[in-house]
This record gives structure tokens, sequence and C-alpha cells, in this order.
């Protein structure tokens, strides 16, 4: 997933983008809501992390303005206010779940997954089937020959993100942003170098190169 991170605290932040990225995910890291709106004007976030007390406003502010756009991304508010009313209104504002500080970054990266999980279709419509692969996208598996294989954090991410419309051509820079944080220099052909350790895993026919705009799930893979 690309995850926004919005959290004014230096070491927390510091801890929280290197736990969340050990997980295989892109993650970007502002401090102030003014910089945060500037990132989500700029990239398709799958989920933020949001800090309540921040130096130019309250969290509650984006959440709001989030929530009133059409946005479709995941929201869990971080907050110091252990009050039961500062909950609710944080889930009644529009947030899919909360964590209170301090907390254990263990837990944190449990609730990231759980709320991703509810973000995720209906389950018919997450398990795909080509030939002999099967991609289960709530567990983040995938098969071969009822076999699950073993990937990488960032292989899986490109395989999600391609299964999420199997047919539909990504390019190698949306792809790119799927993989990588918004500060971190990448080689020109690193998506190639995945896609090739990829096919060598999942068979060479359930990718297809499309020359000159990107990459797609084989569009015979239909929903179980």
């Amino acid at each position: 997933m690309r995850i926004l991170i919005v959290e004014d605290e230096q070491d927390l932040g510091t801890a929280v983008q290197e736990r969340i990225g050990l997980e295989g995910h892109a993650v970007d890291w502002f401090m102030t809501l003014e910089d945060a709106r500037a990132a989500l004007d700029a990239v398709e976030y799958d989920f933020i992390l949001l800090d309540m007390g921040l130096p130019d406003g309250h969290g509650r502010e984006l959440l709001r303005e989030i929530r009133q756009t059409s946005r479709n991304v995941a929201i869990l508010i971080t907050t110091a206010e252990d009050q039961i009313s500062d909950r609710i209104t944080g889930l009644s504002d529009g947030a899919d779940d909360y964590i209170v500080k301090p907390y254990d970054l263990n837990e944190l990266v449990a609730r990231i997954a759980a709320v991703a999980r509810r973000f995720v279709a209906p389950r018919k419509q997450i398990i795909h089937h080509l030939d002999d692969l099967t991609i289960d996208r709530e567990n983040q598996s995938v098969s071969r020959n009822n076999q699950r294989l073993d990937l990488t954090a960032r292989e899986w991410t490109i395989m999600e993100l391609l299964s999420r419309n199997p047919g539909r051509i990504y390019s190698r820079q949306q792809i790119d942003t799927a993989l990588y944080a918004l500060d971190h220099e990448v080689d020109s052909n690193t998506v190639e170098v995945f896609i090739s350790r990829l096919r060598r895993k999942v068979g060479n026919t359930a990718i297809r190169t499309i020359r000159g705009r990107g990459y797609c799930l084989n569009d015979k893979t239909h929903n179980a």
C-alpha cells in the first residue's frame, strides 16, 4: 500500500515510518496539515495515519475534508486524546479506527492490516484465478497449483496492484508509486527487475507486458 503518515513528533514519526516500511509499504511522512494536503493533491494514497494535534491545526480538519471528497482511502487516527467522546467524534467524522498514544508499533501494524482488510472488496471479488494461479488479496497470498508462493513484500505489492483490476494496464510510474516513497530514488529498471522475478514464480503468462504502456494481469483472470 501507499501510506501517508501525518505526525509532528520527530522520534515517533521516524519510528513509525521505519516500522511500516518493513512491511513492504511505500510510506510518506509529513509533519503539518499543509504538507499533507500538498501530498494528497500529488499522490493517490491507500491509507492515512493521521495525528490529531498538529502545529498548524487539528487533524480532524483534514479528516473532514477528505471525507467530503470522493477519495476512497482508509484513515486511522492517532491521538493522545483518550476520552471516549474524542474517539467517538473521530469515528463519526469518518475515521476507520483509532489508536491512543503511546502505542506499540506492532499493534499499530496489526491495526493497519485490519483496517486495510475491511477496505478490500467482498471475497467473491478478491480471489482471482488464472490457469494454475490463485491470488487472494484479502489474505495477501498467491498460490500456484495450490502451493503458496513465497513472495517478497514488494513482489506482493505489485501483484496486489495488478489484481485490483485484472486486464487494466498499469504504467511503470504507477507501479513505482506503489513501491516507493516520494523521497526514495528509484533505478530506471526497478520495475522490470521485479516483474522478471515475479514471472519466475507465477509463470510467464500471468503478467502481460504492453509495449510502451506498462503491465497488466492477464485478462483471462476471472473472479471466484
